[in-house]
């Protein structure tokens, strides 16, 4: 063990730098991907981790894909070997049951080596849109993970600096974007050799040993903040339960049931009892399981704090061997994440009464997912959209929740803008707007969510929806309100008008209109107790109508 001293100062300098390598990472693949999904929607994240697979610094992204981008490290190089690893060698992997996700999410990994010596890894994931499967867009229907796509094992990508190029055209030929995906793919490779170029300069900048010591002292100190906030709780069981609508293929609620346990300076989250795995595509992989469940303890831990590799030493996920948040093969797992919101939710609500300064009412919870594709035979392309969209948060002690924001799953997420969609989509965006009456009502109310009204401009397209919390709502705290429902509705006010939460395939004709209405969040404390001027406010707004505003807050002033 070294004696050398790093000063604070050099500590901070290299806690910054780590994430300023990420963040150039995800630069560097934003700017080159291929897919709206990615360069827009920023549905990736990147991250730079130690030889142990310890993150070292990490760029705003999907806060799931974070959480256990390290796992795909150790699971790589349990398959590989630490020692195989060679300078210029880059991975990938996708399957579902290692990585957690579905099989559109594509993990790039690549060691790095400095002066000839393993001395961490860099890695990206992001989602591409569509590789296989039984449907043109992702299916809300599917019962295996064989119709889902093509699974890929940790494989090698890039060999000593050499493309893999057969493993590039199989991947792109069994996508409908073949250039996109092969694009894609690359601008994730050219990420992680930036990540792999800033790492290697900041070792010639401080030395090996200055970096090694300034970064243990970087994890002495997250853990050290992470136990003395859970030293802080009450010791104590605390439970709480609830459902998602359906899995796709049914019309039975599945049931998510959460036991946290605090003794001293460790916190386990308990999953036992929860469903069994689901015949339609809502399981879930256990690295992403916990991934979420990370999630859910940075919300109410420290939440201000950047995570490293020192964080969550005293979190334990209990996951049960035959249940939705550890999928097996054959098990289908393309909408995973709908059960992760809802857990994300109930660990913060098992916990609301002893740490109520960090609690929150439920958000909205969901993607909220609706996909539209269209195959054009006159120049065999196929068109495809998917809109992941926002909705309302839960009101907290002293504010209200945000409106029209993307769910705790999704982190930092974007729209597609409405000149983007136009522009690339045979689709015209009619209205985007906060929808009214939407929020829980609380002494802090719950954000609202919104609506998304699409035209539909040419023949030939067919939308997948996948959209949850209809049936258990973002409830509110102490006293909160739960907020409403979402539906999709297609063609509202007509003859031929349809509502449906989740639907594969459906076949839409030129002149519908897809109108997408999200839940808000749940509200916080008794809405009798709400400032009267902040209701006039919303009323003014129009976030609140002056019906409700009296029947609900009993007062306008």
């Amino acid at each position: 063990m070294s004696s050398k001293k790093v000063s604070p100062v050099m500590v901070e300098i290299i806690r910054n730098a780590f994430i300023s390598i990420a963040e150039e990472m995800n630069a560097s693949m934003l700017r080159s991907a291929y897919s709206p999904l990615i360069y827009e929607s920023k549905d990736c994240s990147v991250g730079i981790f130690d030889k142990d697979a310890r993150l070292l610094g990490q760029a705003s992204g999907l806060p799931i894909f974070l959480g256990n981008l390290g796992t795909c490290i150790e699971i790589l190089t349990e398959k590989v070997g630490i020692e195989n690893y060679q300078a210029g060698d880059v991975y990938m992997m996708n399957d579902s049951y290692l990585q957690g996700t579905h099989l559109t999410d594509i993990t790039v990994i690549a060691p790095i080596f400095y002066q000839e010596e393993l001395v961490g890894f860099s890695a990206s994931r992001a989602d591409g849109g569509h590789i296989g499967g039984k449907d043109l867009g992702p299916s809300s229907d599917s019962t295996n993970i064989y119709q889902e796509g093509v699974r890929i094992p940790p494989v090698h990508l890039v060999t000593r600096g050499v493309v893999n190029e057969e493993l590039l055209d199989i991947l792109a030929l069994n996508s409908f974007s073949h250039q996109a995906r092969r694009g894609d793919i690359s601008s994730q490779i050219s990420a992680c050799h930036k990540g792999n170029q800033r790492l290697c300069e900041l070792y010639d900048k401080f030395g090996k040993e200055t970096i090694e010591i300034a970064t243990e002292e970087i994890f002495r100190q997250s853990e050290t903040m992470d136990r003395a906030a859970i030293a802080a709780i009450p010791d104590g069981v605390y439970t709480a339960e609830g459902y998602v609508d359906n899995d796709g293929r049914n019309n039975q609620t599945v049931p998510c049931k959460v036991k946290v346990t605090i003794e001293g300076e460790e916190l386990t989250i308990d999953l036992t009892g929860s469903s069994g795995p689901t015949e339609g595509p809502l399981n879930c992989g256990r690295a992403q399981t916990i991934s979420a469940c990370r999630v859910a303890f940075k919300q109410l831990i420290n939440p201000t704090q950047g995570v490293t590799g020192g964080n969550f030493r005293n979190l334990h996920v209990v996951i049960p061997e035959y249940s939705i948040f550890n999928a097996k093969e054959p098990v289908p797992c393309q909408w995973y994440f709908t059960i992760l919101g809802l857990l994300i939710d109930l660990v913060v609500k098992a916990l609301a009464d002893v740490v109520p300064l960090n609690a929150a009412g439920a958000h909205f919870g969901d993607s909220m997912v609706a996909s539209f594709q269209k195959f054009d035979p006159r120049f065999g392309k196929l068109y495809h959209h998917t809109e992941v969209t926002v909705g309302g948060w839960g009101g907290f002690e002293g504010g209200d929740g945000e409106s029209c924001v993307y769910n705790a799953t999704n982190g930092d997420f974007k729209n597609v803008p409405v000149e983007e969609l136009e522009h690339r989509f045979p689709l015209r965006v009619l209205s985007y707007q906060v929808r009214t009456d939407s929020e829980g009502a609380g002494k802090y109310r719950g954000g609202f969510g919104g609506i998304r009204e699409i035209l539909v401009e040419d023949e030939g397209n067919t939308l997948c929806l996948w959209l949850d919390r209809a049936k258990m709502t973002a409830w509110g705290l102490f006293g909160g309100e739960a907020a409403e429902a979402p539906v999709v509705i297609i063609n509202p006010g007509t003859e031929r008008e349809e509502r449906f939460n989740k639907v594969s395939s459906y076949t839409l004709h030129k002149g519908d209109v897809v109108r997408i209405m999200t839940g808000g969040g749940g509200g916080f404390g008794n809405p009798r107790e709400r400032d009267p001027e902040r209701v006039r406010e919303d009323v003014e707004n129009g976030y609140i109508s002056p019906e409700r505003a009296k029947k609900v807050y009993g007062k306008i002033s």
